[in-house]
């Protein structure tokens, strides 16, 4: 039997200076090194991933908030629109309504003045208004006939439901009709306000 001594007193530590162990050295270094490099790469790739991830938040935001107050300012200009037409409507309605009310007969002559353009040889002519207006209108139409020519029987008759303004004038083959509230309702119509 060869016995062995324990080798309790040996260094096992690689020498300096020997080529295994600075190879070794050196593999270690390289790995330490490339794996220091990875591992910055990857905490760059990382961190612009972060970076970019929080500015396209930041913009998702950002256009949240834009289209918010586009909203609301386009909500707001809509309520002062619809609010300048009211007003609008309600001034014009007013203005016209107090110059038709202090001389209700222009807006029937200017029905007159149009009728009476193509009323060439018509044998008759009934003009109809309110019953308050028989006598000026029937002046008015008269005189208005002369200037244009119309040789035809004229009738103006007095109707209660007509407001004054409005008239309704009636030949063998046609007619006109002024009526203020279906003006004024395809006034509003044509601007697209409901009535």
């Amino acid at each position: 039997m060869n016995a062995r001594r324990f080798l309790f007193d040996t260094d096992f530590r690689p020498r300096e200076g020997s080529a295994s162990s600075l190879k070794e050295a050196a593999d270690l270094a390289e790995a330490v090194a490339r794996a220091h490099a990875s591992g910055v790469q990857e905490g760059r790739a990382q961190a612009e991933t972060q970076a970019q991830a929080r500015l396209a938040d930041a913009l998702t935001r950002l256009g949240l908030a834009a289209a918010g107050l586009i909203g609301q300012s386009d909500a707001r200009d809509a309520e002062r629109e619809a609010e300048a037409m009211d007003f609008a409507v309600a001034l014009a309605r007013r203005i016209a309504g107090e110059a038709l009310d202090a001389q209700p007969l222009a807006a029937i002559g200017d029905a007159a003045r149009a009728a009476l353009q193509h009323l060439r040889g018509v044998p008759h002519l009934v003009v109809r208004v309110h019953e308050s207006l028989v006598d000026e209108a029937e002046t008015l139409v008269k005189r208005l006939a002369r200037e244009r020519g119309f040789e035809g029987r004229l009738v103006v008759l007095g109707e209660p439901d007509l407001a004054p303004g409005d008239a309704r004038m009636e030949w063998a083959d046609g007619g006109v009709v002024r009526d203020r509230a279906r003006i004024e309702a395809a006034v509003l119509a044509a601007l697209g306000i409901a009535i």
